[in-house]
């Protein structure tokens, strides 16, 4: 493995740099996802003036507790060593009863949270339908017109936050021709190609083709939750990273700011741009698993949280199936039984909040695999989770 201590560090000037090109690819993402703001520009999240959702803390050792998964006996504290944690928190009727920093992060680090990205703004658009700026049923459209020319013509709101446009979009993570490798250029995390898209904008106008009908079947498209970041742009007025901060953020009571990636036209990347604090992460857990209720008051609509487990299970891919046999997919978020109270936020790299509603538990995985999915990885941490929730009693 390469040694990362003679990258990047100020006290070796004339040492060797992470390539551009691969920062955020193993080995180099065990630091650059708790680094991020040193890569590529980033535009803040303020936090506000506001109070912090509180998080007593009440821990327990867990660390000896056995799983199995897959056919293997594990502990937590051995699947934590063994699956390039970072950092782990479990939350418990609202209390931290575990967590846990690993590879040099620390309470007040910020981790990129790739696709729990979506999650975030999928709820920013739940608030904004909720006061009836948004409506989730009408044409994608109607909310920006300039994309007529392309194949989200026809497709609704409720289509793109469900991930079953017909819109064809290439997700393969490994092809260096693939649609999201483009997103890898547009959103500025990579240097341009020439001839491919300089803008996140840019890239959904060239979107020109179907693969299916709208509405036909879930595909995993990361560009959706940018159409989506576009209309939430246009409603608002503002920018993505602020419009979080106002609707989200600050009401929930962040500890910390957070901060979206942007693009080389300040626009932050909905789909994946996300950094905020272990902490801050399960906050937004906890919120969810509030009934999107903090501080007395109702930040996230209840109607929203209630319809979260009800996705649409015939149209799950079936690769996904895999790692969630009973899986679902409902506005920006990941079902981990279709029709049960349990959801998730889920990014590559091995990134995880974990909500179950009905037992107000919470957990939350950062990692640095060295591999963009791993299904075997994933039900390792599933089970874990499970494991812990029963053991608390959930």
């Amino acid at each position: 493995m390469t040694d990362l201590k003679h990258y990047r560090d100020p006290r070796n000037p004339g040492g060797p740099l992470i390539p551009r090109s691969d920062w955020d690819a193993a080995p180099f993402n065990r630091w650059a996802f708790q680094n991020v703001r040193q890569m590529v520009p980033t535009a803040e999240v303020w936090r506000g003036p506001g109070p912090v959702m509180p998080l007593p803390e009440a821990p327990q050792n867990l660390m000896e507790l056995p799983f199995e998964a897959d056919g293997e006996h594990l502990t937590i504290g051995g699947f934590l060593e063994d699956s390039y944690t970072d950092g782990f928190l479990v939350l418990s009727k609202g209390a931290a009863v575990v967590e846990v920093y690993m590879n040099g992060m620390q309470r007040r680090t910020t981790h990129l949270s790739q696709s729990v990205a979506k999650s975030v703004v999928g709820t920013v658009a739940a608030i904004l339908n909720g006061r009836g700026e948004l409506d989730f049923a009408a044409p994608v459209t109607d909310y920006l017109p300039e994309l007529e020319r392309t194949a989200y013509r026809g497709a609704t709101v409720q289509q793109v936050m469900d991930m079953t446009s017909g819109v064809l979009f290439d997700e393969t993570y490994t092809a260096p021709d693939s649609h999201i490798a483009k997103v890898d250029r547009a959103c500025g995390w990579k240097d341009l190609v020439p001839g491919w898209p300089e803008t996140m904008w840019q890239l959904i106008s060239e979107l020109t083709e179907f693969e299916a009908a709208h509405g036909e079947s879930f595909r995993y498209r990361s560009i959706e939750t940018d159409v989506i970041g576009f209309i939430l742009q246009r409603i608002s007025g503002l920018m993505l990273h602020d419009l979080v901060s106002r609707e989200l953020w600050a009401p929930m009571g962040a500890e910390e700011d957070a901060y979206f990636t942007v693009d080389r036209a300040g626009y932050g990347l909905a789909d994946g741009g996300f950094n905020a604090t272990l902490r801050d992460y399960g906050r937004f857990g906890q919120l969810i698993a509030n009934g999107g209720t903090a501080h007395g008051r109702q930040i996230v609509p209840w109607r929203f949280i209630e319809d979260l487990p009800n996705g649409n299970h015939a149209n799950f891919g079936r690769d996904y199936r895999i790692a969630l046999p009973g899986g679902a997919y409902h506005n920006q978020f990941w079902i981990e039984e279709a029709g049960k109270p349990v959801v998730m936020c889920r990014g590559v790299f091995g990134q995880l909040i974990y909500v179950d509603r009905e037992a107000d538990f919470v957990a939350v995985k950062l990692s640095t695999w060295p591999d963009f999915t791993n299904v075997r990885r994933t039900r390792t941490a599933l089970a874990a989770i499970r494991a812990l929730r029963a053991a608390l009693g959930a």
